[in-house]
C-alpha cells in the first residue's frame, strides 16, 4: 500500500486532497481532474479551471461503510484501481461500526418511530463531512473532495452553495447540513460539468470506471427492497388500511413500512390507484387516499434543525425542495424558535414526509440551508 498515513502527513505539502473513491464513475474523474494541470483541465472540460483546481497532490481514499450483502468489496477494488491508474496513493478507512450506528440505526429508528428519514443526507454528515474530513485532516490533508454535482462559490470570505450545471444530476438537495467551518476545507469538481462531460473525460483518460453504471437506491441495502430490510429490525405487526373516511380498505404488515406517498404494496386491489396519505405507528394504521384527495396535500409545515449556509438570516420568501429532484416551490418562511421554522407554501403540496428534509434555495440557485420535516 505504500507509505503510511503517518509518513504521508509528514511529507505533503499544503496542496494535499484526499478524494473519496468509492469505485464509481464520478469520484474517479473527481481525482482525475483535481490531480492535472489547470490548462489540461480547461482542455479536457471545455471549462475555465475554478481557482484552486488542478495541479494538487491527490490521495485516494475509500470508505469501508457498513452494507447488508458485502458488495463493497467490488467496489473497494474499483476504487484501487483507479488510485493505481492515476499513479496516486490508496487508503482504506474502516468506519463499518461508525456508520452502522450513524446512519444505518438513524434510519431505522426513524421508521420504528413513523418518520421517513434520508439516510445519504445523514451520510454526508456523519461520514463524509464528519469522519472522513476528520480524519483526513488528522492525516495531513488541506481538503477533501466527492463526487458531488454541486457548485461552490466563496463570496466576501463566505463559501457558498449552488445547484449544479447538471440539474439532472444536482446533489445539493443532500447536502444542506454543511457550515462554513466545513466547506473551507472541501472541493467539488464535478458540479461545472454535466454527466455526459464526465463520462468523456472518463473514457478519454481511460479510468477503468468509465462505463462503471451509476448505483440505484439505498447504497448499503444493494438489491433488497426496503421492505424486507426493514423486516430484519422491525416486526410485522397486522393492522387496519383504512380510507380517509375511516372504513377498512384492507390490512397491512406494520405501519412503520410505509412511507408517504406510496404507491405499491399496499394489498388493495381496484382500478383506480391509491396513496399513502398518513400512518400511526401507535395504533398501527395506514391511511389510503386517491390522488386528488386533499388529504395528501399539505400547505404548511413545520421544519425543524435548520442549518443556514452561508447568509445569517434566511429571507422570508424562498424556493423550497421537500424530495430530491422535486422541482423547486415558492414558500413563505418564519420562525418559530431557535432553529424551528415554519413554511407556508403558496400552494398545497403533496406526499410531505416527516422525517424527510426541506431544502431552501434563492432563486438564482443558491442553496440557503436546510431541516428537517416535522409531523
Amino acid at each position: 500500500m505504500g507509505k503510511t498515513i503517518e509518513k504521508l502527513s509528514k511529507n505533503a505539502r499544503n496542496n494535499t486532497v484526499f478524494v473519496g473513491l468509492s469505485g464509481g464513475v464520478d469520484s474517479s474523474v473527481a481525482a482525475y481532474l483535481l490531480k492535472a494541470k489547470p490548462d489540461e483541465f480547461e482542455k479536457l472540460t471545455g471549462h475555465p479551471a475554478q481557482k484552486g483546481f488542478g495541479g494538487f497532490d491527490v490521495v485516494g481514499v475509500h470508505l469501508r461503510c457498513w452494507n447488508v450483502n458485502g458488495c463493497d468489496v467490488d467496489e473497494a477494488d474499483d476504487a484501487r484501481r483507479v488510485a493505481n491508474h492515476l499513479k496516486i496513493p490508496f487508503y482504506v478507512f474502516d468506519l463499518e461500526k461508525e456508520y452502522k450506528r450513524r446512519v444505518v440505526d438513524y434510519m431505522v429508528d426513524g421508521y420504528k418511530r413513523g418518520l421517513t428519514p434520508n439516510p445519504d443526507i445523514m451520510c454526508n454528515k456523519e461520514i463524509k463531512f464528519g469522519l472522513f474530513l476528520d480524519k483526513a485532516i488528522q492525516a495531513g490533508a488541506d481538503y477533501i473532495a466527492t463526487g458531488h454535482y454541486v457548485k461552490m462559490q466563496i463570496n466576501d470570505g463566505n463559501y457558498e452553495l449552488f445547484t449544479a450545471h447538471d440539474a439532472t444530476k444536482d446533489q445539493s438537495y443532500f447536502l444542506w447540513t454543511l457550515t462554513q467551518e466545513l466547506l473551507r476545507h472541501v472541493l467539488f469538481p464535478l458540479g461545472g460539468l454535466t454527466k455526459r462531460e464526465v463520462r468523456r473525460i472518463a473514457k478519454k483518460v481511460k479510468l477503468p470506471t468509465a462505463d462503471k453504471k451509476d448505483s440505484q437506491g439505498i447504497c448499503f441495502i444493494g438489491q433488497v427492497s426496503l421492505k424486507d430490510f426493514l423486516g430484519g429490525y422491525l416486526p410485522v405487526t397486522k393492522g387496519d388500511a383504512v380510507g380517509p373516511d375511516g372504513n377498512i380498505m384492507g390490512t397491512h404488515e406494520g405501519a412503520h413500512f410505509y412511507t408517504i406517498g406510496q404507491r405499491h404494496g399496499l394489498g388493495i386491489s381496484g382500478n383506480e390507484p391509491y396513496y399513502v396519505a398518513d400512518k400511526n405507528v401507535d395504533t398501527n394504521t395506514v391511511v389510503l387516499a386517491k390522488r386528488d384527495d386533499k388529504i395528501l396535500y399539505r400547505k404548511e409545515i413545520e421544519v425543524s434543525g435548520v442549518n443556514i449556509i452561508s447568509d445569517k438570516d434566511l429571507p422570508k420568501e424562498l424556493l423550497v425542495r421537500i424530495r430530491y429532484r422535486q422541482p423547486l416551490r415558492e414558500a413563505k418562511l418564519s420562525k418559530i424558535a431557535g432553529d424551528s421554522y415554519n413554511l407556508t407554501f403558496n400552494k398545497p403540496q403533496e406526499f410531505v414526509a416527516p422525517g424527510q428534509s426541506a431544502v431552501f434555495y434563492s432563486k438564482n440557485g443558491k442553496m440557503l440551508g436546510g431541516g428537517i420535516i416535522e409531523n
